[in-house]
């Protein structure tokens, strides 16, 4: 079974439910009604092995991480990242200055985002050091942008280029929390996906929530310099990297094609291609002709 497969089976138990629910399971982060506004909540997991090496990666790095990923959640939605639970689970013999760095380096890159850590917990176990981080955003009175609005004829933007990550990126990456809040002050976002999994995958997320598919333009696609450097060396299309390699933590976004030449001025995203009335991915390469998108970015898998 894969991660998405258990996702879906989730879903499927929990139906549909209203009252002070306003978006159940499914999107980058739930959103309930609380008091005069709506409280976004998300959380999410690293795991040494998984997520990080901490025979390599600086504890601060991990510490960055751990929350980074929530507060890139939240920039997804489009809203303001607020309060931070953290549960730690510290292997036996970790060390107590090696700990302290991993949770400082969460606290900067918090305080960073306006993000205040107001609790948690803290245990011992025999295996590997383990962060798990619930946030709690704030609309602030911006309309939270969910992943299943995106409209045929919408131009797809990204907030920066893509593939490589494992070279560095997937440690130190930025959070798009201020750029999407100015995206959705400026700009009729229709649909909006952090890119964790890779383009090639939470592209599908985005499409298939929204009942449509995509065409992207090969030549538009930014990439990073990190992914061409992978290329050399394992021989992989550098652009193959910018579709699955995940863990770019930039934000793919639905908006109408009307503003694509002003939100291309304004330096917050670039344009790689346009929603479609299909079924699936495409892609139009450099020689004009299109074909579909097969590959896949990272998913977690379990046994059955």
């Amino acid at each position: 079974m894969g991660e998405l497969d258990l996702i879906q089976w989730i879903r499927r138990r929990a139906g549909t439910r209203k009252g002070r629910i306003v978006v159940d399971t499914g999107d980058d982060a739930a959103i309930v009604k609380g008091g005069r506004g709506h409280l976004l909540f998300k959380t999410d997991s690293v795991i040494d092995g998984v997520h990080f090496d901490s025979r390599r990666a600086k504890p601060e790095q991990v510490g960055h991480k751990a929350i980074a990923r929530c507060l890139s959640d939240v920039a997804a939605m489009g809203c303001h990242p607020a309060f931070a639970v953290v549960a730690i689970m510290v292997p036996r013999n970790a060390r107590d200055a090696y700990i302290k760095r991993v949770l400082a380096g969460l606290e900067r890159t918090a305080r960073r985002y306006g993000t205040a850590v107001v609790g948690g917990d803290v245990s011992s176990h025999a295996g590997r050091l383990a962060i798990s981080v619930a946030l709690l955003g704030e609309t602030r009175g911006l309309r939270p942008v969910r992943r299943s609005g995106a409209r045929p004829g919408d131009a797809i933007a990204v907030t920066g280029p893509l593939g490589g990550s494992i070279l560095g990126k997937h440690l130190t990456f930025t959070p798009r929390v201020r750029e999407a809040v100015r995206l959705n002050r400026r700009f009729d976002l229709h649909a909006m996906i952090d890119l964790s999994d890779g383009l090639a995958t939470d592209l599908r997320h985005l499409c298939r929530e929204s009942g449509v598919g995509a065409v992207l333009r090969e030549r538009q696609i930014p990439i990073t310099p990190a992914a061409r450097k992978l290329s050399r060396k394992d021989g992989v299309p550098a652009l193959d990297h910018a579709f699955a390699d995940g863990e770019d933590y930039e934000l793919l976004f639905a908006l109408p094609s009307t503003q694509a030449a002003r939100l291309e001025r304004s330096g917050l995203g670039k344009v790689i291609g346009t929603v479609a009335a299909v079924d699936g991915l495409y892609l139009e390469g450099r020689d004009g002709a299109i074909k579909e998108i097969r590959g896949r970015g990272w998913e977690h898998r379990f046994r059955r």
